[in-house]
């Protein structure tokens, strides 16, 4: 496959952005090689500028759930974009946006948009402390909740990627008031509730995305929710990759919980940048201008990524059905994947739900932040390149969830299938 033109486009960005590109995992450094240039997106596929197309399983990180370039999504935007692009005033879209996401998750009651998911985790978190009086955050070993100094602490995803346990910059009086505790571990959470009386709220992924999927254990997620209802401790819930995609009122709908606060982003932009958090009136109150936690944002509720959004979230909403068809091209990948593995002698684990899942070379099953630590990543080195070569795009990462989209039918599960026999082939030469 030639990618001659990505090549030279990269040599060029280096030379002008921080390792070439504006988030790290782009950069293709965990894998060895450099990343491709995308000239544009269509239903389940990316082209880029050297003329190659991909199946694509990143699907924007998980933004992206009714195809690229959506003909519904794109003439909203249209029209959108005709009535202005920002506005620093408020507009009926961010009524009809709130009503929604308060319409799909009972936990919400208000709700507050933001540019970004790590806007929300952060707002979270501040919120939290002004409505507890309280300092210190419970969060989960491997979790990733953006790039805020407080929870930039052992963190997954691209963190992980490159081996980093913190990230240098953050000061020590912010780190250690976070508390770190193991996912599907409850006694680890029981024990810092005991040993401090300072915990404002825990925060965590109900279903981890970002050291690749990794599912609750039974009753995890209800145990948590009783230490902290017991405890007088918030529970967070960053739904930003999880909400409207594991299911239309996301992973609280399935486990049964009901969060303080809840943290979107992601799909509820329709490709466009934006995040929300929201949760009980009475803590949400705590918000300027009606409380004493500030937060505020420019572009917060920008008319174009709501609208956006709105069409998405509606086309969602009208169309529960949908669910249902990615949990079944969920369950067909692992299924044929997992017997080609078994066939070649490949040692694979696959973790998957609605809409995302992730292919482990393990000998063990993944159930948290060291399962998956112990991944093979030579091995996942060889699968990316070759399946790149194929023509079909994973993350650049092991750490990492892949993505179904509703324009992934059966001609890209049959894709997906035969590279996967010819690749895990080649694994075991």
């Amino acid at each position: 496959m030639n990618r001659k033109r990505s090549y030279d486009l990269y040599g060029e960005a280096v030379k002008y952005m921080p390792g070439g590109v504006n988030s790290p995992v782009r950069a293709f450094q965990s894998v060895h090689d450099e990343p491709f240039y995308v000239r544009k997106g269509k239903g389940a596929y990316l082209y880029d500028v050297d003329g190659n197309s991909y199946l694509d399983y990143v699907a924007s990180w998980g933004a992206i759930i009714l195809g690229h370039a959506d003909d519904g999504v794109t003439d909203e935007v249209k029209q959108a974009v005709e009535d202005g692009t920002s506005y620093g005033a408020c507009h009926p879209y961010e009524i009809e946006m709130a009503k929604l996401i308060a319409g799909a998750f009972p936990s919400i009651e208000l709700v507050r948009l933001t540019s970004s998911g790590t806007e929300a985790t952060m707002s979270a978190i501040r919120l939290a402390r002004g409505f507890t009086g309280k300092s210190g955050v419970i969060k989960f070993r491997g979790c990733y909740h953006g790039h805020l100094d407080s929870l930039l602490v052992k963190a997954g995803s691209g963190l992980a990627t490159f081996g980093i346990p913190d990230s240098k910059g953050i000061l020590p009086d912010l780190a250690k008031h976070t508390y770190i505790a193991e996912f599907n571990n409850l006694k680890s959470v029981s024990a810092i509730v005991e040993g401090s009386q300072d915990i404002a709220c825990v925060i965590v992924e109900p279903i981890m995305g970002n050291m690749g999927v990794i599912l609750p254990n039974d009753g995890f997620l209800k145990g948590l929710e009783t230490i902290c209802r017991d405890s007088g401790i918030l529970l967070i819930f960053d739904e930003v990759i999880t909400g409207f995609r594991v299911a239309y009122g996301g992973a609280q709908h399935i486990y049964g919980i009901r969060p303080d606060v809840t943290c979107l982003g992601k799909i509820i932009g329709g490709g466009f940048p934006i995040g929300a958090f929201g949760g009980r009136k009475e803590i949400m109150e705590y918000l300027a201008p009606l409380g004493a936690v500030y937060q505020a944002g420019t572009l917060s509720g920008n008319p174009v990524a709501v609208r956006a959004g709105i069409y998405v979230l509606t086309y969602l909403r009208e169309h529960p059905e949908i669910y249902a068809a990615m949990h079944d091209r969920v369950d067909a990948i692992k299924a044929v994947v997992l017997e080609i593995a078994r066939r070649h002698g490949v040692p694979y684990r696959i973790n998957g739900i609605t809409g995302m899942f992730t292919g482990f070379f393990a000998e063990h099953d993944v159930n948290d932040d060291r399962s998956a630590g112990a991944e093979d990543r030579v091995i996942y080195e060889r699968f990316f390149k070759g399946m790149l070569e194929e023509g079909i795009f994973f993350a650049p990462s092991p750490f990492e969830a892949s993505f179904v989209t509703l324009s992934h039918g059966e001609k890209e599960m049959t894709k997906t299938a035969d590279a996967c026999e010819r690749v895990f082939k080649r694994l075991m030469s």
